[in-house]
Formats: structure tokens, sequence, C-alpha cells
């Protein structure tokens, strides 16, 4: 009687065992018993025991709510199983289903290029990159070689000329300090007050030049701090002679010197003023010629060593783009993608599957006994129209509540009758009563399935073992589903690599009436999974 259904199952029991590997080690080890990720069919199944009745009008309405676009029959018409009776508008569908395909379009592609890796072409032009971004980066760290080798030559001669200016003012104040002498000796030997005002300042343009003498010694060493230091020391002192220079001149023009002093003197002073101005002048503009030579050196190699990070940088990112393209594809990213992909054909399917039931058809021949909308009309999941089937027997079966979710109007059905005990018939589903019924306090609903063609000499009472195919799935990854485990999270199985069992989440598909689980995600063909 279930001739076909034992075929199947024998099989699947095969495939089993032909894939369960047993696993132990040379050391007496605990056997692992494991079982392949494979790719096959898997078809979900309700089987339930049902009876011929006499057929009885046919209630039909649509699974979606839109309104009526085509009505193609009329009352009273005959029909075929399979002629279209009504069709809803689908322009909107239409559109969302060629959306959905470009999207699948689009994640089908980006899959096959990850698979695929980078061509020839693309390779060569992250080698051409990665390339030049070696050539840019060489070529800025020998600029900033140079550049600090420039600025180290230009700072260098900078303090050298300091070093120059340094010696002249020292020059110029050890001259004027003679000059003082020489002038004290001859007009400012008496202790009056010009006198002594004069030997005052004489005293403090020794001290000054004494302090020089020291910044001189400091400079030698040819440290640029010390340098600095010197510069400053000097200036300092240059000031103190420029000033005692400026009141001695003062004393030379007080009534009793001014006859006294020679005129020759009196140049001779103003000159030896000048010359230490000179000198002040000097070292002022070194200071700031260093501290611009400074500040242009330190902007000059800050902007040659971000060119040198910059370029880093982008050398970087063209190692990494050259990495990324030339290396195996990661498993998280081919998860991803395959998701998305899956998803996409998900929606395709969903979509297409809205279409296909936009258009209501017979599910056997019959006669047209009612039709209950008009064009325009909103069809809402009432019955839109009544057929009357031309066959005078059909089958009735309650359905268990939780397995008539998985079924459609239109599944095919493999039907047994115990008075044809080698023969299988198909069949279909023509009707899913909305209405619940109980029976022993059990919620069932009632269905009716049509034959494709009616044997000969049934009669009404019959019994008729039925193989309802809610739904089929092909080329698709497959595992018992005995190796399922589930948690609050969902379902895991373990996973055999390495030598080590890991517990790996997955999600499935619907399960087949021989045991069979579709894998969604989470596994890949070929792993090895733990059979507890």
């Amino acid at each position: 009687m279930f001739t076909k259904r034992k075929k199947i199952f024998i099989i699947s029991i095969a495939i089993i065992i032909f894939i369960v590997i047993l696993s132990s080690s040379n050391n007496g080890e605990e056997k692992v018993d494991l079982v392949k990720v494979v790719r096959g069919n898997v078809t979900q199944e309700v089987s339930e025991t049902g009876q011929l009745k006499k057929g009885e009008k046919i209630d039909l309405s649509f699974s979606n709510s839109e309104r009526i676009e085509k009505i193609y029959v009329s009352i009273g018409q005959d029909v075929k199983k399979g002629d279209a009776l009504m069709k809803l508008e689908t322009r909107e569908l239409g559109i969302q289903l060629l959306e959905a395909n470009a999207n699948l379009a689009i994640f089908q592609a980006k899959l096959d290029k990850l698979v695929a890796g980078a061509s020839a072409q693309e390779i060569q032009k992250k080698q051409t990159v990665l390339y030049n971004a070696e050539v840019s980066l060489e070529n800025s760290e020998q600029n900033l070689v140079n550049i600090e080798n420039q600025t180290n030559e230009n700072l260098k001669a900078a303090y050298d000329d300091s070093l120059n200016i340094i010696d002249s003012g020292y020059l110029y104040a050890y001259n004027a300090k003679n000059f003082i002498d020489l002038l004290q000796r001859s007009y400012f030997t008496k202790n009056d007050q010009e006198g002594l005002k004069v030997k005052e300042n004489k005293n403090e343009i020794n001290i000054a030049l004494l302090e020089m003498e020291v910044s001189m010694n400091t400079a030698k060493s040819k440290e640029s701090e010390d340098i600095d230091l010197a510069l400053a020391g000097i200036k300092t002192n240059l000031f103190v002679v420029y000033d005692s220079l400026g009141k001695i001149r003062d004393i030379c023009e007080e009534l009793t010197y001014r006859n006294v002093v020679s005129t020759a003197d009196k140049f001779s002073l103003d000159t030896h003023k000048s010359n230490i101005n000179t000198a002040l002048t000097s070292i002022i503009n070194s200071q700031q010629t260093l501290a611009s030579t400074k500040l242009s050196n330190s902007v000059s190699i800050n902007t040659a060593q971000t060119s040198v990070s910059t370029v880093q940088g982008v050398l970087k990112i063209a190692q990494d783009d050259l990495l990324l393209i030339t290396s195996d594809p990661r498993k998280e990213d081919l998860d991803l993608y395959e998701a998305q992909v899956s998803q996409a054909k998900s929606r395709v399917s969903l979509l297409q599957d809205k279409i296909n039931k936009a258009t209501l058809r017979s599910y056997a021949d019959a006669q047209v006994a009612e039709i209950n909308k008009e064009i325009g009309e909103m069809a809402q999941q009432d019955i839109v129209i009544s057929l009357l089937p031309s066959d005078l027997f059909d089958i009735e079966v309650n359905i268990y509540e939780e397995d008539v979710v998985k079924m459609n109007i239109g599944n095919p059905v493999d039907i047994s009758l115990i008075v044809f005990p080698d023969e299988i018939f198909n069949g279909t589903i023509i009707s899913i009563d909305p209405a619940e019924k109980l029976v022993n306090g059990v919620v069932y609903y009632r269905v009716r399935i049509s034959f494709d063609e009616v044997p000969e000499n049934v009669k009404p009472g019959m019994t008729a073992d039925l193989i309802i195919k809610t739904s089929t799935k092909e080329d698709v990854l497959i595992i018992p589903e005995d190796v399922l485990e589930k948690n609050s999270q969902g379902f895991f199985v373990n996973v055999f690599k390495d030598g080590n069992i890991q517990e790996r989440e997955v999600k499935i598909g619907i399960t087949g009436i021989d045991g069979m689980a579709e894998i969604i995600s989470g596994l890949e063909e070929n792993e090895e999974i733990v059979l507890e």
C-alpha cells in the first residue's frame, strides 16, 4: 500500500548509512559517530487517512486581499482543472518582483565575485597603486632627509654668523673701553663730580667687558644653546656699554669740560658709541634670524614628516587592498553574502507565489455555480466563486491544526485505496475550511482532495491513505534531524573539526518525512556533525 513511501524511506536510510563515518583513534579512544553535511532534496509531507465522499460544492477564495482585475468565467460555464477563474490586480506586486529580482542579481553578483576572487587586471591595478605608493614613500623619506640636512646647514650658517657678530660686538666694546681709559687719563683726572662720574661709567664698561668675555668663552663650545646664551649676554652688556658711553659723552658737554675735551675726542667717542649701536643692531638681527630660521626649519620638517606619514597611510591602504583581493574570502563574508542571496531568493519566491496566487484557478473539472464578486471589488479572503465538481467523488480528511498551517490549496497528494493495494493515485487539495472542527476536544480542519483521475468502481465511504506534499526544496544542504539540539537561542549541532567538537548554531528550514532537515545557515557542505 505504501510502496513509494517505503522506497523513499529505504533510500534515505541508505544515504545516512553511507555518509556516517566511524572515527576512532589507535590508542583505544572512545569512538565518535559522525555524519556529513550533504546536498539533496527534502520534501515535507503530512500523512493522514480520509474517506471518499460524493462531490460537493467547492467554495474558492483568494489568499491575498486586493481588487479584482478580471473575471474569466460566467455562471453555468464548464471549466477544466487548471482553468483561470479570476485574477487580482498585480501591478504593485510586479514592480516589487522586479526590484526583488534586481536585488537578487546584485547579491548573487557580489557573492560570485567574492568566490571568484579578483581578476588579473584588478590585481595588477592594485599592484601598480602599491608600487606607486612605495616609490612615493621612498621619495618622501629622501625629501625629509634632504630637508633635515638643509635646515641643519641653514641653522649652522646662522650660528656661524652669530659667532662673528659676537666677536665684533666684543671687539667694539673692547675698543670703547680702551678709548675711555685714554679719555679719562687725558681729561678727567680730578676728583670732581664729573671725574667721578666718568670713573663710575668706566667701571661699568669694564664689568660689562668682563661679562662679555664670559659669554665669549661660553660661545666657544659652538653648541646652539650656548651661542643663544652668549648672544643674550653680549646684548645685555652692549646696552650697558652704550648707556655708559652716552653718559660720558654728556659729561663732555657740561660747562666745565665743554671746551676742555677736544672736538676730535668727542667725535671718537661718538664713533665708538655708534659702533656699539651697530653691534647691538647686529646682535638683535642675529637673534631674529636664528628664531626665524628655527621656525622655518620646524615648519619645513613638520611638513615633510606629515608628507611621509600621509604616504605611509596610503601605502598601508594599498597593502591592505592588495591583500584583501588576493586572499581567500573569509567565512564570515561568505556567510553574509550567502545569507543575503538566500534572503533575496526568499523575497522573489514570496512575491512570485503571491502573483501566482493572484490568479484563482479551478482545482478540478467543474461547473461554475456562483460568482460573488464583480470587477473592481475587493477580495478579502472571502468566498468569491463556487464550483460544482464534475467528478462524483472527492476525499474528505480532518487535518490537525499543527499540520494544516503547512498546507495550501493546490498541494499535490499521493492517494492509496485499500481496494487498489498496488496503485497510487494522484490528487490535489481543492479546499481548506477556514472554520475549525473539534474532535474529542482536539482542533481539526476539514480538507478536501480531488482525484486527478477518479478510479472506476469506487464507493462513498471507502478509506484513502494520503501523503500530502506540503513543500519541496531541491539541492539544499541537509542533515539528519536527529543531530539537531535545541536551547533558548534556537537550534545547534556539534561539529567535529580538527579533532575537536565545537557547538555551532544553525538555522533550519523544512524537515522531510525521511528524517532529513534543511540547513539554511551555519554549516557548509562536507562538514562533519557528531551523531549522538
